[in-house]
């Protein structure tokens, strides 16, 4: 079976999340733009983002050398300094273009002025939101934006495989398009197009537990590495320091929005612990709080601490966390009275596909964006509410990058076909469940929030060996949504560890307890993975 031949396009975008949908738009007055998504539009990473977007919007209080040193002290040193001025410098016109697109963004209670709060790492009020549902908000935006627009095309429950390379008379790699899984059909389709853009969000659910949904397998990251692009800084994975624990809540997040206004973190008995860590206490970054969780632990033996923001008056909480206060309800807990059970959880891939202010990666008319791109932004810990801002500044200068640049023209080379015609189908299924099962447990108990050199060791040559078996198992078989992803999520796992190994320290959001120091003598540089040679 050879695969069938989409509609070619200018512009694809895989991926329907934040920056996906961003670029879409800009582009879509000048070009024919499709977007791939392998769920819903509306089904990524962006739907589930609760806290808001940082932005220097308060002229009287704030400033974007504040943002910028936030930033920076946020990502312990690693943080490319032009990256984030270009950022943050963008940041309040790209909240306008929201809010001219209509999003709908949270005013103080009686005044006309947007209400701002206050998140981990943050010195300022500068966090804008729509209650405690701003991804759900943006992102329903976003698409009832692009489902309307005549000049883009969507196409849901789309998965892509690889990417579609070639090369021109100097030997330079030429991005065509995608070979992609209609999941409806079973059918391998070609798309083509000038540029392809990768929006696929990050690799949390290479973790046993993750905040995030079942979108986040690294696709993007694992296809363009294959492909040949440098990967860079995938030792840095964030966990969300406070997810709801309950046995039917899955991976429901509890924004870090509320520790802004005041919650607190308790062990089982009551008592308050962050004084013992971080003079900021519940706002100190990501990876301190984190830590801080995962010590008290498995010093205690519990299972979980407490998230504690009843102190606060009911209608304050109902007011400001809506969804959550709803939520909780539902099993059982009424945070306007008692404290919320929560446990750490894979949320952000901090590292990604290397690529420039414009989003160029390392092979031509081909880009990344948002969370699965490494932009330099973030360092070694991403500050809480820059991510959908970088999802936004980067669509829109990517879109500027391509819209003020001639359209490629390529030589006309055959597009290689896919060929199905020496595979069968599959009654090893349960090889696939059990690889995934086991690359996410070892991901977790052994390159997780606290490393040490035997485990990495270890989850190396674990990895290793369910490398070849994936391998083996993808040649023989035909394809379906779950290989993919493992395929995808095992080279992902194999970066994280290498990346892991390769740093002899401990930074942000890698920690080692072999090397609990920081050394900005050898390691104040980016981890680089260089491309696979093909």
């Amino acid at each position: 079976m050879t695969a069938q031949s989409a509609p070619s396009f200018d512009v694809l975008i895989l991926g329907s999340g934040a920056a996906g949908l961003t670029l879409a738009l800009q582009l879509a007055e000048k070009y024919s733009v499709a977007v791939l998504s392998k769920v819903e539009i509306c089904g990524g990473s962006t739907l589930y983002a609760q806290g808001g977007i940082a932005a220097v919007l308060d002229d009287q209080n704030d400033k974007f050398e504040y943002h910028i040193k936030d930033t920076i002290n946020a990502g312990a040193g690693l943080c490319h300094q032009d990256v984030v001025d270009f950022t943050v410098r963008r940041s309040k016109q790209a909240i306008q273009w929201l809010i001219d697109n209509g999003v709908n963004f949270t005013r103080r209670k009686d005044l006309p002025e947007y209400h701002l709060t206050k998140e981990g790492g943050h010195s300022q009020r500068r966090v804008i939101h729509s209650t405690d549902a701003t991804g759900k908000e943006l992102s329903n935006v976003l698409t009832d934006k692009v489902s309307q627009h005549s000049n883009i095309t969507l196409f849901e429950h789309h998965l892509a495989i690889d990417l579609i390379i070639t090369k021109n008379s100097n030997g330079e790699k030429l991005c065509r398009g995608l070979y992609v899984l209609d999941k409806n059909t079973g059918c391998i389709e070609i798309f083509q197009a000038k540029y392809t853009a990768l929006a696929t969000g990050g690799a949390s659910k290479v973790y046993l537990y993750t905040s995030n949904p079942d979108t986040s397998s690294g696709d993007g990251i694992a296809m363009a590495w294959r492909a040949g692009c440098r990967i860079a800084n995938m030792e840095f994975n964030q966990f969300h320091p406070t997810c709801l624990f309950h046995p039917k809540a899955k991976s429901f997040l509890v924004s870090e929005a509320l520790r802004g206004e005041g919650a607190k973190l308790r062990l089982p008995n009551g008592d308050s612990f962050m004084h013992k860590f971080d003079k900021r206490e519940e706002l100190a970054p990501r990876d301190i709080v984190a830590r801080a969780i995962d010590y008290e632990m498995k010093r205690t033996g519990s299972e979980h601490v407490y998230l504690d923001i009843s102190a606060k008056s009911a209608d304050f909480i109902t007011h400001h966390f809506p969804n959550i206060y709803q939520k909780c309800l539902n099993f059982g807990i009424d945070i306007t009275q008692e404290a919320i059970p929560v446990v750490p959880a894979a949320h952000y891939s901090c590292g990604g596909i290397m690529t420039n202010k414009h989003g160029q990666t390392d092979i031509a008319n081909l880009y990344a964006i948002g969370e699965t791109a490494f932009t330099g932004i973030h360092g070694a810990n991403r500050m809480a509410s820059n991510s959908l801002l970088e999802c936004i500044v980067f669509g829109q200068a990517t879109a500027k990058h391509i819209l003020t640049h001639p359209i490629p023209q390529f030589e006309q080379k055959q597009i290689k076909p896919w060929d199905e015609s020496r595979v069968t189908g599959s009654e090893e299924g349960v090889i696939v469940t059990h690889n995934w099962d086991e690359l996410r447990r070892v991901m977790w108990d052994y390159v997780g929030i606290v490393r040490k050199n035997k485990r990495l060791i270890r989850a190396k040559q674990r990895i290793d060996i369910l490398s070849r078996e994936v391998d083996d198992y993808y040649s023989q078989y035909k394809i379906n949504n779950d290989l993919i992803e493992l395929r995808n999520l095992v080279h992902v796992a194999d970066l994280i560890v290498q990346s892991a190994m390769q740093r002899k320290e401990s930074r942000g959001l890698h920690y080692n307890t072999d090397y609990p120091y920081t050394d900005d003598k050898l390691f104040l540089k980016d981890t680089i993975i260089s491309g696979k040679i093909s």
